[in-house]
């Protein structure tokens, strides 16, 4: 079993930045791919950015590339989404997921996180 645990949303005005952790605990991740999704009210989990475990490869959908960032620190089995620019269609509750795969979209994913609320005021 995998434990994702997620922390860092909040409150921010428009322009503003955020960062969200996600730590991992239980089995270790050698192969596959952790991300981020998100779910705005009355909309359905959208894919937000994926990396790869092993190695340093990342994907961004085309609404936050080049504003968000996502990292990991393989020591700490944690997950970074470094969040600039950030606009009120960024509100949403933001999850931490981790796939044996290619993450895609919520299809894909094993395990997930409890989320955490991100709110952009105009």
């Amino acid at each position: 079993q995998v434990q994702l645990v997620e922390s860092g949303g909040g409150l921010v005005q428009a322009g503003g930045s955020l960062r969200l952790s996600c730590a991992a605990s239980g089995r270790t991740f050698n192969t596959g791919t952790m991300g981020w999704l998100r779910q705005a009210p009355g909309k359905g989990r959208e894919f937000v950015a994926r990396i790869r475990w092993s190695g340093d490869s990342t994907y961004y959908s085309d609404s936050v590339k080049g504003r968000f960032t996502i990292s990991r620190d393989r020591a700490k089995n944690t997950v970074y989404l470094q969040m600039n620019s950030l606009k009120p269609e960024d509100t949403a509750v933001y999850y931490c997921a981790a796939s044996a795969w290619m993450l895609t979209g919520p299809s894909d994913v094993q395990y997930w996180g409890q989320g955490t609320q991100v709110t952009v005021s105009s």
